[in-house]
């Protein structure tokens, strides 16, 4: 699992019909303490995510579970929203 912040949206008008329904965002995962990697990447929202907000994201099969199907062709899902961090080093 790992920390991101929603910097935008994806529109697909054909995508892959199992995708039907899910909204695509981009996120940008962070790569230290409140520090965000400069690379972009898609997850689908589980959880109704908006942009500018921090959230968990998993990958792989655990993205696949979080939207109600192993056949889904997802590498990431957001699936949940952080009101708080705290990172003690």
């Amino acid at each position: 699992m790992l920390i991101a912040k929603v910097v935008g949206h994806v529109v697909a008008t054909k995508k892959d019909e199992l995708l039907t329904g899910f909204k695509l965002l981009t996120i940008c995962p962070m790569e230290s303490k409140g520090i965000y990697k400069n690379k972009v990447e898609v997850a689908i929202d589980a959880v109704g995510a908006g942009i500018g907000e921090e959230v968990l994201v998993v990958r792989g099969t655990a993205a696949r579970l979080a939207v109600g199907s192993p056949d889904t062709p997802v590498d990431a899902a957001i699936v949940g929203i952080i009101d708080t961090i705290d990172i003690n080093e």
